[in-house]
């Protein structure tokens, strides 16, 4: 009899921590990699976060909190939703955990029984289908498709819904696809929920500070008030601010659904790390001047990456409208010949001779719910985003 629970064995391992993880065992045994496969900024923390945190610890600011953070933390977060999303929750409609990844599980373990659907536009984020299917739900895919830049469809969606349907689970901007929900996409959106109240949504604006569209950033309990208390609306501090090691995420939403969470968090992490909260608390609060610094580089980095994989025959790719990520089709590539006698037949196979031959490192679309796409991560240094696609540029050129 097996030690493991029997649903183990249906649980994968984030591919994109697989592929990172290898990426950084072949530069530890020496080998120049070019690793595309990490969604993670790669500035440092912002500075005010860092003094903060360094404020905290010299001051003693290193003891328990309360379980889902701190007053004063959950007033910042409650002055961010105001400042920047036309957002207004009490103290008790915000969770505060140990990184986004928390709140979604949280919120998902919270209201899930088995046999309950959450529906999933594909491409998503690997955890989300993984973390419904170990809270006892199951997921519920719609692909998206690139002709229409990955937007999910209204009419698929009410086709999608069922009396089994608990969530819908939103991601703008995208990860993997950088695609961006506009204020009418999302206004399509509700108006099929309206007819549905029994289902809830789950946003994740995780990415919301990367846009780089001319619209500004919209979240749907903004555009369709009257969802307001059907939405929990998801966000943290590891893209906006390249806090993704000190692990704070935090959401607002009805305070049924937040004071079941808290008991959950109650009763496997407890609270955020001090330290990080602190940090935290002191960034939301400041004028982030850093943002619009940072999107001039992720544009200059996506331009680089975009206009050569435009001149790569058998590869098709959309402009990313924000997030860091190109989400390129790769599937023309199939049926081509590596110099080892190796036939690309799949995403797969095309992120292993990347990795072979051009020693760059990207997740393949399987891992995204979306095969024949390859997701490459330009949150690295500009000059190394332009050295892997010459690098790639060169691998393809290779194969006959």
């Amino acid at each position: 009899m097996s030690f493991l629970a029997k649903n183990m064995a249906s649980i994968p391992e984030s591919q994109t921590m697989m592929v990172t993880n290898l990426a950084r065992e072949l530069v530890a045994a020496g080998e120049d990699i070019i690793s595309m496969s990490t969604g993670e900024p790669d500035f440092d923390t912002v500075s005010i976060a860092a003094e903060a945190g360094i404020e905290a610890i010299r001051t003693g600011r290193t003891r328990y909190t309360s379980g889902d953070g701190t007053p004063e933390l959950k007033q910042a977060i409650q002055a961010k939703f105001l400042r920047d999303n036309d957002l207004i929750y009490d103290l008790n409609q915000i969770s505060v955990a140990t990184g986004g990844k928390q709140v979604i599980y949280n919120a998902l373990a919270a209201t899930l029984n088995p046999g309950d659907e959450v529906i999933i536009p594909a491409p998503y984020w690997v955890s989300y289908p993984a973390m419904v299917a170990m809270c006892g739900g199951t997921p519920k895919l719609i692909h998206c498709h690139a002709n229409n830049n990955f937007a999910l469809d209204a009419d698929a969606l009410e086709r999608a819904i069922t009396s089994q349907t608990k969530w819908v689970l939103l991601n703008s901007p995208n990860n993997p696809s950088g695609a961006v929900m506009s204020a009418d996409n999302l206004l399509a959106i509700a108006e099929v929920l309206r007819r549905h109240p029994h289902v809830h949504i789950l946003t994740d604006d995780i990415y919301e500070h990367l846009l780089y569209k001319s619209e500004p950033f919209v979240t749907i309990a903004q555009v369709a008030r009257d969802l307001y208390d059907r939405t929990l609306t998801v966000n943290g501090m590891s893209k906006g601010y390249a806090m993704t090691g000190w692990r704070i995420g935090y959401a607002g939403g009805r305070p049924d659904l937040i004071a079941a969470m808290a008991k959950i968090q109650s009763q496997t992490t407890g609270n955020p790390c001090t330290i990080a909260q602190y940090a935290a608390q002191q960034a939301l609060l400041s004028n982030p001047e850093h943002i619009a610094y940072w999107r001039q580089v992720f544009i200059e980095r996506r331009n680089i990456l975009v206009n050569a994989l435009d001149k790569i025959n058998g590869i098709e790719v959309n402009i990313p409208q924000g997030a860091f990520y190109a989400f390129p089709n790769v599937e023309g590539l199939y049926g081509r010949q590596a110099e080892d006698g190796s036939i690309i037949q799949s995403a797969s196979d095309v992120a292993t001779y990347w990795l072979k031959a051009a020693s760059v490192a990207v997740v393949p679309g399987e891992a995204f719910g979306c095969p024949g796409y390859v997701r490459m991560a330009y949150a690295i240094e500009t000059d190394r985003v332009a050295e892997a696609m010459q690098r790639i540029t060169t691998a393809c050129g290779q194969l006959t």
